[in-house]
Order: C-alpha cells, then structure tokens, then sequence
C-alpha cells in the first residue's frame, strides 16, 4: 500500500511542482510521478537537515508539503542545469 501512496504523492507534488516552476506544459504525468518522488526524498531530507521530523510513508499535510518543496527545489536545479529552457 505505500507504494501507492508515494506514487499519488509524488504525482500530486509534482504537478503542483510544476505549476509553481511554470512548467508544467513541458511535463507529461509520468515525469510529474517522477519529480513528485524524487521531490519527497529530496524535501525529507532538506528538511531534516534542519530539524524538522515529517511522517515517512504517511499520507499527511506536512508530507506533501515537504514532498512539494522538494519537488520545487528538484525542478528549479534542472532548470538551472540545463539553462532554464526545458525541464525533465
């Protein structure tokens, strides 16, 4: 069951990603999973480098928000790597 909730996670978190990031036009759902997933690791673990404890595997408010800050930083790093013109 938690593989489920990590995919719906991730693919809510990087949709709303990539609406913040205004790219969500180059992005299909597949990459949005993607993102989404590699978000909530990257979110956790920025996170806890401050202190800050989120639930693992649960489906809660402070899950997805960390999974969306994650997502945002993920998206705006590959912006950056590949000079702002396109994204996953």
């Amino acid at each position: 069951m938690n593989i489920i909730i990590w995919i719906l996670v991730g693919a809510l978190a990087g949709w709303i990603a990539s609406m913040i990031m205004k790219t969500d036009a180059q992005m299909g759902a597949l990459a949005n999973i993607i993102v989404g997933v590699i978000g909530a690791l990257l979110g956790g673990w920025l996170l806890g480098l401050f202190g800050v404890q989120v639930a693992d595997g649960e489906l809660s408010i402070p899950s997805i928000l960390s999974a969306i800050l994650g997502a945002v930083v993920l998206i705006g790093i590959l912006k950056l790597v590949r000079g702002g013109t396109r994204t996953v």
